[in-house]
């Protein structure tokens, strides 16, 4: 890997678009041995010309101002396949954990993990490991034991965040009313929906009530 250029030290990135996150960051990476800050980004647009051969990790948040980090990962691992990227964001939710890990993600912390949980999340990411925070682990294993079964079997190709969100517009439910719900931003019920259409090739919102119906959601009261 690229790090082993200047001996031992890992060379970062911190992408965030909220300045006191960004910055304290950068000042507790600092402290750590052999982690070397060697760019920060507080954008899409900033971080793709930032980020280059001399970043071996890029520590990086999914909400930026102009852009998202999903799309920004698929970018700077396009450009540097080398490059590592460790997910450090707010967001807990299913589709967002699973996202960033198809886009190429090495590693997902909540901004509520402590300094030696990022550490930890760094030098293993930088060592080519895949890790997850603990919460974030706790999802993930209740995901693949199966514990979340919203609509059965229906659409395999669904996410159980997915299916539960269509199985919301199936009974007749608008993005803010799903929000308040589950808890969700309205701009992440909206990434959800658009995906659901993707994923199930469906034209729009009454296409998926329809065929989301045909396989059993939306029937039950609420």
């Amino acid at each position: 890997m690229s790090q082993t250029s200047r001996g031992s030290a890992i060379r970062v990135a911190v992408v965030d678009d909220h300045p006191m996150f960004r910055l304290g960051m950068v000042a507790l990476l600092e402290t750590l041995e052999d982690i070397a800050v060697v760019g920060q980004a507080s954008s899409a647009a900033e971080a793709e010309a930032t980020v280059g051969r001399e970043v071996d990790v890029v520590l990086l948040d999914l909400e930026l101002g102009d852009g998202n980090g999903i799309d920004v990962t698929r970018a700077l691992l396009r450009a540097h396949p080398d490059l590592r990227v460790l997910v450090v964001t707010m967001h807990e939710d299913d589709d967002s954990v699973f996202a960033a890990i198809r886009a190429g993600a090495r590693g997902y912390l909540l901004k509520g993990a402590t300094p030696a949980e990022v550490e930890r999340a760094l030098r293993a990411v930088a060592n080519g490991e895949m890790i997850l925070g603990p919460a974030v682990a706790a999802r993930a294993m209740g995901y693949v034991a199966g514990t979340r079964t919203t609509g059965g079997g229906a659409f395999p190709e669904l996410t159980d965040r997915e299916r539960e969100v269509l199985d919301l517009v199936a009974r007749g439910h608008d993005n803010t009313a799903i929000s308040r719900r589950l808890s969700l931003s309205p701009k992440t019920v909206r990434n959800v929906v658009a995906n659901v259409l993707t994923k199930l090739n469906l034209p729009d919102r009454s296409a998926a009530i329809v065929r989301a119906r045909d396989a059993g959601l939306g029937l039950d009261p609420d």
